[in-house]
């Protein structure tokens, strides 16, 4: 990013594909997240963890819709398919009395994130858009999506509040901001390691979407970074990963009807 390489997600959509990326998030939890500090944990590092599992749920969700979907249309399941059933899946994958307790609640903090840091960037998109900085077939979307109430709803701040106190707490320890961008950027390249190849170019959408909320919300000194100075790239992945955020809510919702 940016390269020569550019994909229209809508040839090709997020969708799925059976491919079993468990391996992967194994070594981002063990590994690139950390491990050290507790849920409760009043420490930024612990709301990256939390933000970080969010994005592990909206992954979560997709497999869950994509089952779900599949069996809604009529369609077979190969003989080597592991995952079937949506309402099991979801159940071990999202529900409180699944593997991970806390996969919805992580996935309702990361969306806060996200959408308080879209909230931020919303001058600099009206402005991108006004000055046909954005393809003109989608201003109107834009424009229409950053008009929802829910852009001036000041409770969906709380999450970014609690990030920006634990980070202003860690500013004069010796472990500087600088971890963050650096496992950000561990989490992209993570990525290159998903087989699937539509899998990878979503879960690098995500991953950078995840790594600009952080970089709008706490800049590198804690207080927060310029959305002036976002590159658009990352401008689109964070309104992308806004999208599978609210998609793997609204399923959240559906399956607990």
């Amino acid at each position: 990013m940016p390269s020569n390489d550019y994909y229209d997600t809508e040839e090709f959509p997020e969708d799925y594909t059976g491919y079993d990326g468990a391996e992967v998030w194994k070594f981002i939890h063990n590994r690139l997240c950390f491990s050290e500090y507790g849920y409760d944990d009043d420490h930024w590092k612990a709301d990256f963890n939390k933000a970080v599992s969010g994005l592990h749920s909206v992954i979560s969700a997709q497999v869950v819709r994509g089952i779900r979907d599949k069996a809604d249309r009529g369609e077979a399941f190969d003989a080597d398919e592991v995952w079937t059933d949506a309402e099991l899946e979801y159940q071990r994958r999202l529900s409180p009395s699944g593997e991970t307790p806390k996969a919805s609640e992580n996935l309702f903090f990361a969306y806060m994130l996200a959408l308080t840091a879209a909230t931020k960037a919303k001058d600099r998109l009206l402005e991108d858009c006004d000055n046909a900085r954005i393809d003109a077939e989608v201003v109107g979307d834009i424009q229409l999506l950053l008009s929802h109430p829910i852009f001036s709803d000041a409770s969906i701040g709380v999450a970014a509040e609690k990030l920006h106190a634990d980070a202003m707490k860690d500013l004069e320890s010796d472990n500087a901001l600088w971890e963050a961008r650096m496992r950000t950027r561990e989490l992209l390249r993570i990525m290159n390691c998903v087989q699937c190849n539509k899998c990878r170019l979503h879960g690098k959408i995500s991953m950078m979407g995840l790594s600009t909320v952080f970089q709008i919300l706490m800049g590198r000194s804690g207080e927060g970074g310029d959305p002036n100075r976002v590159h658009r790239v990352e401008l689109a992945t964070l309104i992308s990963t806004l999208y599978k955020f609210s998609r793997a809510v609204d399923l959240c919702s559906q399956m607990k009807k």
